[in-house]
């Protein structure tokens, strides 16, 4: 941590550093899920590449993370997760949907779109495809 972020996190409060950890939180789940959809390059390896397990993966974390903060976060710390989770979701869906000749080439590296949208929703109570939030 530099010397600057530890100065700003010494001026705010206990709750405004928890609320900054929670935003951090999704929002590093919403980048996993970005680059899983392949609308974000993976710094890792410079390359924008989908991998909808990835992307499943986030959506499913911040899902629990909503029903486990059910009740406890601020208004906004709310809306931001429903937005980012709804964003992601929404994104899911579109991207499940693309015709195989659009996926074909990445198809190694992800599920099918018949399993993304119909097997594991069942597993997952639901999980990332039926767009619930």
């Amino acid at each position: 941590m530099s010397e600057n972020s530890m100065e700003y996190g010494a001026k705010l409060s206990s709750e405004q550093q928890q609320q900054l950890l929670f935003m951090m939180l999704v929002q590093q789940h919403e980048q996993i899920g970005m680059m899983g959809l392949g609308k974000l390059k993976d710094p890792s390896t410079d390359t924008v590449s989908r991998d909808l397990n990835a992307a499943k993966y986030a959506i499913d974390t911040l899902r629990m993370l909503e029903t486990y903060t059910k009740g406890n976060l601020t208004s906004d710390m709310k809306s931001y997760l429903t937005h980012v989770l709804s964003t992601l979701q929404l994104n899911y869906v579109d991207e499940v949907k693309k015709p195989a000749s659009d996926t074909a080439a990445q198809a190694s590296s992800e599920e099918s779109p018949s399993d993304a949208a119909g097997n594991d929703s069942q597993e997952n109570g639901g999980a990332a495809a039926d767009g619930e939030s």
